[in-house]
C-alpha cells in the first residue's frame, strides 16, 4: 500500500494558493501590501499590515501561531495553552469553551484565530459582530497543519520561519509515511477521553496519524468525529491494540481498566500503549511527534504477534 492510499497525499509538500495570493515562499511585505489569506471556512481574511495583537482561542492555535514566528504576537490565549514554555506567561482570555469577551475586547486586537469546532458559536458570532477581525481554524489533516502555519506566517509577517517550520514537518511526515507504507495493518482503538469513552472518526487528524503507522482504525466508520462509546462495544471490537493519553503527560490511568479484561487481544498481548496527549490531540506541528510514537507502538505489537 502506498502514502496515498492510507490518507497521505503523495506530495505533502503543495503551494497553497488562495485566489492572486499564493502562500508557499512569501516572505516579505511590501510598503502598502495588504495581507490575505484564505482561512478554513474559505473566507478571505485581510489585514492592512502584520498582525501586532493576536489573540489565539485553542491550545492548538497557540502552537501553531509560535511554530509559525508569531509567538511574541500573542497578547492573549485560553487555558491549557502551554506549549511552548513562553506561552505560559500570556494573559487568559477564559477557556476554549467559554471566552471571556469583555478581556478580548480590552486587549484591542488585530486578529483573533477561532477554533472552529470547539470555541462557542454565539461568543464568536459575537466577535465578529464587534468588527473584529477573526480567523477560522480547524485542522484535519497533515497539509492543514502546514498550510495554518504558513498562513499565520503569511499574516504576521514571519513567512521564512514559518516555511521552515511546515516543511520540517512534513518532511517528518513523508519520513515517517515511507518507513510503515508496506507494514501489516494493525487493528487499534485509539482513546481520547475516559467518561465518557471517547475515540475518533477516520475524518480525525488522529485518525490520519493511525493509518499513517500502517494502523486500522476499528471505529473510524462512525458519523461522529470524537464519537462516545460503552465499554462493551470496545471489548465487541476485540481490538489487538489500544492506545490512549490521560489528563497530563505522563498519566496513563485511561489505560488501567483494560488490564481488567485478560481475554481482550490488545490486553493479552500486553498491547496497551500511552501516548503524550499534547503530541497527538493538538492539531499541530508536534503531531509528527507523536506520529512517531504511535508508529513505533504498532510495530511492538506487530512484533509480539
Amino acid at each position: 500500500m502506498g502514502i496515498a492510499d492510507r490518507g497521505l497525499p503523495g506530495n505533502v509538500v503543495p503551494a497553497l494558493c488562495a485566489g492572486a495570493f499564493c502562500l508557499l515562499g512569501m516572505t516579505q511585505v511590501l510598503a502598502g501590501e495588504r495581507l490575505c489569506v484564505t482561512d478554513d471556512r474559505d473566507r478571505a481574511v485581510c489585514l492592512e499590515q502584520p498582525a501586532q495583537r493576536i489573540i489565539a482561542l485553542s491550545p492548538g492555535v497557540t502552537e501553531l501561531l509560535f511554530a509559525a514566528g508569531a509567538g511574541e504576537q500573542i497578547v492573549g490565549a485560553v487555558r491549557y495553552s502551554d506549549y511552548p514554555e513562553a506561552a505560559n506567561d500570556i494573559p487568559r482570555v477564559g477557556s476554549h469553551t467559554r471566552l471571556d469577551l469583555e478581556t478580548v475586547l480590552a486587549m484591542d486586537p488585530d486578529l483573533v484565530v477561532v477554533w472552529v469546532s470547539g470555541n462557542p458559536p454565539d461568543q464568536v458570532e459575537r466577535l465578529e459582530d464587534l468588527g473584529l477581525t477573526v480567523y477560522f481554524s480547524e485542522v484535519r489533516n497533515f497539509e492543514d497543519v502546514a498550510h495554518s502555519v504558513r498562513r499565520f506566517g503569511r499574516l504576521a509577517a514571519t513567512g521564512a520561519e514559518a516555511e521552515r517550520a511546515a516543511d520540517s514537518f512534513l518532511d517528518t511526515i513523508r519520513t515517517l509515511g515511507e518507513q510503515y507504507a508496506d507494514a501489516d495493518p494493525v487493528r487499534l482503538f485509539y482513546q481520547i477521553w475516559d467518561d465518557p469513552i471517547m475515540t475518533v472518526n477516520d475524518s480525525h487528524l488522529i485518525s490520519q496519524v493511525i493509518r499513517l503507522c500502517g494502523g486500522e482504525n476499528i471505529f473510524g466508520d462512525l458519523e461522529r468525529l470524537a464519537p462516545r462509546l460503552d465499554r462493551e462495544s470496545v471489548l465487541a471490537a476485540q481490538p489487538e491494540a489500544i492506545a490512549a493519553g490521560g489528563m497530563g503527560e505522563d498519566d496513563e490511568s485511561w489505560l488501567e481498566p483494560w488490564t481488567g479484561f485478560p481475554d481482550l487481544p490488545a490486553t493479552a498481548a500486553g498491547n496497551l500503549f500511552f501516548v503524550p496527549p499534547s503530541t497527538i490531540q493538538r492539531p499541530t506541528p508536534r503531531v509528527a511527534e507523536g506520529a512517531g510514537i504511535l508508529c513505533e507502538h504498532l510495530e511492538t505489537a506487530r512484533e509480539r504477534r
